[in-house]
């Protein structure tokens, strides 16, 4: 049998190939310049912006200039958290290269090309999620497809809205009715772009009683539109989650939908649920998204295409009324834009779209149940509210059907400490969960950053941790040891959040006994605390008080940072409300409350003793020249008196000295700047004297002692792990003995008498002072 004769690629596809995947690599292959390159770099970017070159730049040096703007002077290519790129990404940004190439053909083959391509991605996406006689409008907002179904239902309503316009809304104003668990801006987003006031726009508050939280109460919406029928206002659309923003939630599509049948609405359903209608089984509450009239899908980051469209879904018998609105076109260019979506589907098959959205709904389970064997992590509000059996079994369907997992950690779960339950011990426990929930989020993002987690603010239940692969996992590449690494983390961290939480009233009790520290109640830091250190000085005004306090609680802090424990110390967040603080951060099992109270106290007052040194030093140092000055006055009078007035002369005291000489005595000074007076030096002259300031007693000895290793503020039998049962033994002996062995040192010690050779240096170092010298010393001190 003959082969079918090979087609020969347009050469200027085949060029376009191969310059994007060169492109690519050098985009992607993270080689920097030379030193050269990087000083040229530098010194261009000085002129920026600068004109342009006259003879232009080859492909490559743009494409260096990119690689540069989009990393800038970072170095270490491990920093740098891209978006993983693969195969079906190249293909993706191939497409609008070729959708640039294509737009340059002749009209009529182009109408065929786009409508060709138009046709079958919208043929793919209502097959592949279960949308039957649909049509599809291609779109970079997400928002974009809505607004257009919004126009789309006004020109169906009211058939004077494209000649008169607004006019034509007054004898019936519309109604659009939303969530409240839906992404927030939406609505203003629709009336600002329609031109209808906010009047118009209806929140349908969520589940209080029975349900889900975060699902729409049916009951509340079903009056809030016979409310507004009854008042001459006409339903216009509904708009309903299948994976609500922030929980990942499902409303219950089908009893909306036939509200919607009833109240002649259309309803509208968008969410990250909706992804999966591609797999198999599907949960029924998802399946009934499939029955509404028009559906919002991003199908870019569910499959980790990058610069992809999103797609609305909807069903229309009138293609005048969807042209007039929008959702189609006649310019063929328009049609363009499911190209790069046709290529990658195109790439993925079937198969491999089902297998990514799959994965991502594994992960999220492989999650859940880990989830629910730790202690203080709550996963649902199942249990918070009473429901029927045949609800709790659907709550619980959906809940384990959801690709998205929200998780929080809890108190309420956790063993309480031997005081008592922590709830009710101190005010605000949910602004301090919140805060620690913060923390975990961030740690949990910042270790293991391929998981994808991030903190969302939920109404109900406060701040969480959400992982929705589904929107990271195709991105990032999360496979299952990540979801391990994430859970071996979390699990690391539950004990520091519990122990933290039940230590945080022993800080405080402890900073409150003390009268020079202040505890400050920061409910927003999650750590042990925040204390402050107070100056004992109540004689300064406010202003230099706040300078002595923000000077001493910075050298305290630096001080505190320098030891050797496990405690973080800070000056706590950047737009922090509480100024001049020490934040405490995240304690351990072992923390040894006390100590660390005690020594923040200690240093604050060392630091403060010190202070009070250095601000006295210049009067202290001002009176002590002028006591020196009047001293030596009164020196040189005496030595007028004694000597005469002859001696005085130059050439006369000479000879008066040679044939009578003067043995006069010369006192020294000496200025004590601790005491801040002067002192005469014969004490220094004199032996005995020398030998009674030596005999000073020692100064006292710490009586916490500290085995090798073990770190500040903890307790030496907190942890079994931390000090072996041989090694203790050891220690304690070995402490014994350096006890006995320093007690016998002491008891034979006794006072000896100077050797001779110190006696002789003593000696040397008694001479007189030369005359003058007096005079010059006060100069020096001046």
């Amino acid at each position: 049998m003959e082969k079918p004769p090979v087609k020969m690629m347009d050469p200027t596809l085949a060029e376009m190939g191969n310059h994007l995947s060169d492109a690519m690599k050098i985009l992607e292959s993270g080689k920097l310049e030379t030193e050269q390159g990087q000083e040229g770099r530098k010194m261009s970017w000085k002129e920026i912006p600068g004109p342009l070159q006259g003879d232009g730049q080859d492909v490559v040096s743009i494409l260096q200039l990119v690689q540069n703007l989009m990393h800038g002077d970072d170095e270490e290519q491990g920093h740098r958290r891209m978006q993983f790129v693969g195969e079906q990404g190249h293909m993706a940004l191939l497409g609008h290269s070729l959708a640039a190439y294509i737009s340059v053909l002749e009209r009529e083959r182009l109408r065929k090309l786009t409508t060709r391509i138009l046709s079958d991605t919208t043929l793919w996406l209502c097959r592949l999620f279960r949308y039957e006689n649909g049509s599809a409008y291609f779109h970079e907002d997400d928002r974009e497809g809505l607004l257009k179904v919004c126009r789309l239902v006004m020109n169906t309503h009211y058939e004077d809205f494209t000649t008169e316009g607004f006019t034509a809304l007054s004898s019936k104003h519309p109604v659009i009715y939303q969530s409240a668990a839906c992404r927030p801006g939406l609505g203003q987003h629709l009336c600002s772009q329609l031109g209808l006031p906010l009047s118009c726009l209806c929140v349908v508050p969520c589940n209080t009683m029975f349900g889900s939280l975060h699902q729409m109460d049916v009951a509340l919406l079903d009056k809030l539109v016979k409310d507004d029928r009854d008042s001459g206002k006409l339903p216009l659309l509904l708009i309903a989650n299948a994976g609500t923003p922030g929980a990942g939630h499902t409303d219950k599509l089908s009893r909306l939908k036939e509200l919607c049948v009833q109240y002649n609405m259309w309803l509208h359903v968008e969410g990250v649920n909706l992804a999966t209608l591609v797999l198999g089984q599907v949960s029924s509450t998802v399946t009934a998204a499939t029955k509404c009239d028009s559906m919002t899908l991003t199908p870019g980051p569910w499959l980790g295409l990058p610069a992809v469209p999103a797609v609305t879904l909807y069903r229309h018998e009138d293609p005048a009324l969807s042209l007039a609105a929008g959702l189609t076109s006649s310019q063929p260019v328009e049609k363009l834009r499911a190209l790069p979506l046709w290529l990658s589907l195109q790439y993925l098959g079937h198969d491999g779209i089902v297998e990514r959205i799959k994965h991502a709904s594994q992960l999220s389970q492989q999650l859940l149940e880990h989830l629910k064997t730790l202690a203080s992590i709550k996963t649902s509000d199942i249990l918070d509210s009473e429901v029927s059996l045949l609800e709790a079994l659907r709550m619980v369907e959906d809940e384990l059907n959801s690709p998205v997992v929200v998780f929080r950690f809890s108190h309420e779960n956790s063993a309480p400490s031997s005081g008592g339950s922590v709830e009710g011990s101190y005010a605000g426990e949910r602004d301090i969960l919140d805060a620690f929930n913060r923390w975990l989020g961030d740690q949990l993002a910042e270790q293991v950053p391929l998981s994808g987690v991030d903190v969302v603010e939920l109404e109900d239940e406060g701040t969480c941790v959400r992982f929705s692969p589904l929107m990271t996992a195709a991105a990032l590449g999360t496979q299952e040891n990540d979801v391990a690494a994430l859970v071996e983390k979390l699990a690391e961290m539950i004990p520091l959040l519990c122990c933290t939480l039940r230590l945080r009233q022993d800080f405080r009790d402890e900073v409150l006994q003390q009268a020079s520290l202040s505890y400050i109640e920061d409910l927003n830091w999650p750590g042990l605390g925040v204390v402050r250190f107070e100056p004992r000085t109540t004689d300064l005004d406010e202003d230099k008080r706040q300078d002595r306090v923000e000077k001493i609680n910075s050298d305290l802090l630096k001080k505190l940072m320098e030891l050797d424990t496990d405690l973080n110390f800070s000056g706590g967040p950047e737009f922090s409300e509480e100024k001049n603080c020490i934040f405490i951060g995240i304690a351990t099992e072992d923390l040894d409350v006390a100590e660390l109270v005690e020594t923040i106290m200690s240093l604050g007052r060392d630091i403060e003793e010190s202070g009070k040194l250095f601000e006295n030093m210049t009067e202290v140092v001002r009176k002590g020249i002028q006591e020196a000055e009047l001293q030596l006055q009164k020196a040189n009078e005496e030595k007028l008196m004694e000597e005469g007035v002859l001696r005085q002369i130059p050439l006369v005291s000479s000879v008066l000295n040679w044939f009578s000489p003067v043995q006069a005595s010369v006192k020294g000074r000496t200025f004590n700047l601790a005491e801040g007076c002067l002192d005469s030096t014969e004490p220094v002259y004199s032996i005995k004297a020398q030998m009674r300031k030596e005999d000073s007693p020692d100064s006292p000895k710490a009586n916490t002692r500290r085995f090798p290793g073990q770190k500040l503020f903890r307790r030496p039998g907190a942890g079994s792990d931390s000090i072996s049962e041989t090694s203790s033994v050891s220690q304690l002996e070995e402490s014994f003995r350096e006890t006995l062995h320093s007690q016998a040192a002491d008891e034979a010690e006794v006072p000896q008498e100077r050797p001779a050779h110190i006696l002789e240096e003593t000696a040397i170092a008694d001479q007189r002072v030369p005359e003058g010298q007096e005079a010059e010393s006060v100069e020096t001190i001046r």
